[in-house]
């Protein structure tokens, strides 16, 4: 027992002293105050909405997503890639940043006059509805903020300012959720949609500011030419990028749809619902990989390395995994009694379905992550569209079984073979 004790102890001292355990440690006050303010903002949107407008607002969250990534080209995980790689190069880091900002604008605003010109067009397919076209049309109009947003965040990222990152999430949080929870108290519905699709623009003021003295921020670094070989670089993210935000939203819209049309909108609702928990819980993991994982495996350049540290992230990550989603099941009346209204409680059957296709997810991730930091474009495309596709399929096989709850099934299956397929991908590194 003294032995086992012993080498539980050497285990955690270990894992302290790992860099992506530092970042978690830095990241946590930012993570915490995304929390509480996603359990605020959660709350008060569905205690004012219900379970009908968190569906709707389901909907237009999905599309939203693919929006804003072909809005800023699908370029963020390239930037940050390629800044971690060269940040010591500032010709080189010039050269990307003017080529990215160019994408990004080019992107933007084909996307944005797109939003603009069809926004009644847009309220039918993706609301199904005439009433909802304002919305698309305030997207259009805002949607450059976010694109530089994000452009400034990821250059963040990419130069390991945590600090800045840390203190530019924390400052966007609590004015997103003044922002979101002004508008829903004042409009509904209505405010609920047009925080959906603005908030995060409104974030890049925040952005600008706390970056103002940063030397990348510079005109200088923005005014270089077009570069072909380095537009060749970011069209590969783009593409990798694109297709994730395109095919895994389609997939959800399509599910839900299904459940609306051929179950009830309220049952959409508690699967949305459900989706919004593991998002929030879930962020506490995945913002550290975008902070640390990504740039560190963009910087590793030999396999044995890249194989200790990917077997160092699992050692630290799957422990922490486990612990929260045994906490989150075991207090699953409490989180559904804080978090939503009465009208949510059916959703309990949800949850250990989806927590367990949680785990299987961040495993899966801490592997396909590669992907993105070693630009294998092909195999990331493939596996995004197969596994998107597959789960539509199993959502539609599982729900013809068990009705909602099938979905939450057909999550931790799909992810299940996606970790299987993710193993078989990268055995090479992992093994040998």
């Amino acid at each position: 027992m003294h032995g086992l004790i012993h080498s539980f102890v050497s285990l955690f001292r270990r894992a302290a002293k790992a860099d992506i355990v530092k970042v978690f440690s830095l990241n946590a006050i930012s993570t915490l105050v995304r929390m509480l303010t996603g359990l605020v903002s959660v709350k008060i949107v569905a205690s004012v909405i219900g379970p009908g407008g968190v569906a709707l607002l389901g909907q237009l969250n999905n599309f939203s997503s693919i929006l804003l990534g072909m809005a800023n080209g699908g370029i963020n995980s390239g930037i940050t890639k390629y800044v971690a790689e060269y940040k010591e190069d500032e010709p080189e880091v010039k050269k990307l940043l003017s080529n990215a900002l160019r994408i990004t604008l080019f992107f933007t605003l084909i996307v944005g006059l797109g939003l603009i010109v069809l926004h009644n067009q847009l309220s039918r397919l993706v609301m199904l509805s005439d009433e909802y076209g304002y919305v698309f049309l305030i997207f259009g109009f805002t949607i450059f903020l976010y694109t530089l947003n994000t452009l400034l965040i990821s250059i963040l990222n990419g130069y390991k300012e945590f600090k800045k990152y840390v203190i530019v999430n924390i400052a966007g949080t609590i004015v997103g959720l003044f922002f979101t929870v002004g508008l829903v108290l004042s409009f509904g519905l209505k405010g609920a949609l047009i925080s959906a699709v603005t908030y995060q623009s409104v974030v890049f003021f925040i952005t600008l500011w706390i970056c103002r003295k940063a030397p990348w921020l510079s005109v200088s670094y923005y005014k270089g030419k077009l570069d072909r070989k380095i537009l060749r670089r970011f069209l590969s993210y783009s593409a990798m990028t694109l297709v994730s935000l395109s095919v895994v939203p389609v997939s959800q819209m399509l599910l839900r749809g299904y459940v609306i049309s051929n179950i009830s909108i309220t049952e959409a609702g508690w699967w949305e619902a459900m989706n919004r928990i593991s998002g929030m819980y879930l962020m506490v993991i995945t913002s550290s990989f975008s902070i640390y994982y990504l740039p560190r495996l963009s910087e590793i350049k030999e396999t044995a390395e890249l194989r200790h540290e990917i077997f160092k992230c699992y050692k630290v990550i799957v422990p922490m995994l486990l612990l929260g989603l045994t906490a989150i099941y075991l207090l699953r009346n409490v989180v559904i009694t804080i978090l939503f209204s009465p009208d949510f409680y059916p959703m309990e059957n949800l949850f250990i379905w989806q927590l367990l296709g949680d785990f299987f997810k961040i495993c899966s991730w801490l592997l396909a992550f590669l992907m993105i930091a070693k630009s294998m474009t092909k195999s990331h495309i493939v596996t995004e569209v197969l596994f998107s596709a597959s789960f539509v399929v199993l959502g539609f096989f599982f729900m013809n079984l068990n009705g909602v709850v099938g979905l939450t099934q057909a999550y931790l299956v799909n992810y299940v073979l996606y970790l299987i397929c993710m193993f078989l991908l990268f055995r090479r590194v992992l093994f040998i």
